[in-house]
């Protein structure tokens, strides 16, 4: 090309959660069958939307406005309601000027991190959930900048980690909290919250909260809202309809922006997160509609609190069959619909497999996980070994935790199978293939 076409930061953009799809795909080519437990699609393992619902989006369907273009920010009742909500928590008090809606939160990520200068950092959790770190980092053109989350502490936020980090790197001008946590199923404590507030209000930073999954907690937990914490620091939280509703294929979501008042910096970027939504007209329509119309009406408290007892118990019955295998460090989720389970140091080596009876099967995995002349690969992290043969041998597919930039060495896995009978036979196919793979 006439100039350099590519930018430094796009190398950092990576997405293993649906990268792993390509080795299942030429693995069911092959014959095996696979169970995918790769990716939060609740749809994909079996939910089925209450009648009800289905209902009332089919009812909007029959209504020619639907078809039309909506505001750029969002249908105007749809963000009132929503308004509303957000107020009765008591906390920061918002307007629906302060709500803009994307397509999915994906989109809403992407715009973030596109509008903040480039010498200026996003701190967040790692394990990391992909679409953020990837984002922050291509915009950055640099390696994703994060805090330690503990897998021997509940998998709680290291609070040291991530003051000494903000202390020491002035170029840090946010703090990213994913709430409850993609991909660890950890529900942030209110007194850890509190603190990251304050340290958000020390260093004169802003606080971007993913809170997709705030109402997707169980096991007696409870996910606090960044709204009802943040006190006069501004933020910005997004929430969505993916997974709550669920209805992942809707591409709805939204920010909710969080004392713009306070600091006219912050106020700028909101409003540049705005112009972007504009000039793109507008996000899908259909889904705004149905927000308030499901959201308020009176059986989805019962819906979503049956729901979410459904995948707490999924949760104790996948804890139940891994938490026996003295080689992991495992952790009981509490909130959102993932764990990660990680391998103790030293578990995993690098001349470890599985049995695997079909020879074509066989010589594909091992040209993925060795050399030329059957050495292991030394650039193929272990854990993602592991999950390339767990799923040419088991068909289970699987995320290593080595891909959301993070220095653990584990896997995560969706709490989402609705039928019980399946759920158990893939974690006890998992659990099985550990201790023959660590052996």
């Amino acid at each position: 090309m006439r100039q350099k076409l590519l930018s430094e930061g796009a190398k950092e953009l990576s997405y293993e959660i649906r990268e792993i799809v390509k080795k299942a795909d030429l693995l069911k080519k092959l014959g095996v069958a696979i169970s995918w437990e790769n990716i939060g699609d609740p749809i994909q393992k079996h939910h089925k939307l209450p009648q009800w619902i289905k209902d009332i989006i089919a009812d909007l369907m029959k209504q020619d406005d639907t078809y039309s273009y909506c505001p750029s920010k969002g249908m105007l009742e749809t963000r009132e309601f929503l308004a509303r909500q957000t107020n009765a928590m008591n906390g920061v008090q918002i307007t629906a000027e302060d709500i803009c809606f994307f397509n999915g939160l994906g989109d809403a990520i992407s715009k973030a991190y596109q509008f903040i200068s480039r010498t200026s950092r996003v701190i967040g959790p790692t394990p990391a959930y992909s679409t953020h770190s990837s984002a922050e980092a291509a915009h950055a053109a640099h390696e994703p900048l994060t805090y330690k989350l503990d897998p021997n502490n509940k998998w709680y936020p290291d609070l040291d980690d991530l003051y000494n980090k903000v202390k020491y790197n002035p170029n840090v001008v946010g703090i990213l909290i994913i709430n409850p946590d993609n991909p660890t199923g950890m529900v942030y404590p209110l007194e850890i919250l509190q603190r990251i507030v304050a340290i958000a209000k020390e260093f004169n930073l802003f606080l971007l909260a993913d809170e997709i999954y705030i109402n997707i907690t169980y096991n007696g937990a409870r996910a606090h809202a960044l709204a009802e914490i943040i006190g006069d620091v501004p933020g910005i939280s997004m929430k969505g309809i993916s997974k709550e509703l669920p209805w992942p294929g809707s591409r709805c979501g939204w920010m909710e922006y969080y004392n713009r008042d306070k600091d006219e910096d912050f106020n700028r970027f909101c409003q540049a997160l705005d112009n972007a939504k504009m000039i793109e007209v507008c996000s899908t329509k259909l889904p705004q509609l149905a927000i308030p119309k499901i959201f308020g009406d009176a059986r989805f408290k019962h819906y979503r609190e049956q729901t979410n007892a459904n995948i707490g118990r999924r949760s104790k019955i996948i804890s139940d069959i891994l938490g026996t295998v003295p080689q992991l460090t495992f952790n009981e989720t509490f909130g959102a619909f993932y764990n990660t389970i990680i391998f103790r140091e030293g578990s995993l080596k690098p001349t470890q497999s599985l049995a695997i009876a079909d020879a074509n099967i066989k010589s594909l995995v091992e040209g993925w996980v060795n050399n030329p002349d059957g050495s292991p690969r030394h650039d193929i992290a272990l854990d993602k070994r592991f999950v390339y043969y767990l799923l040419a041998a088991k068909g289970v597919c699987v995320v290593p935790i080595s891909s959301f930039a993070s220095e653990l060495q584990g896997f995560r896995v969706t709490l989402l199978e609705e039928d019980e009978e399946i759920l158990i036979r893939t974690f006890t196919s998992v659990r099985d293939a550990i201790v023959e793979y660590l052996k």
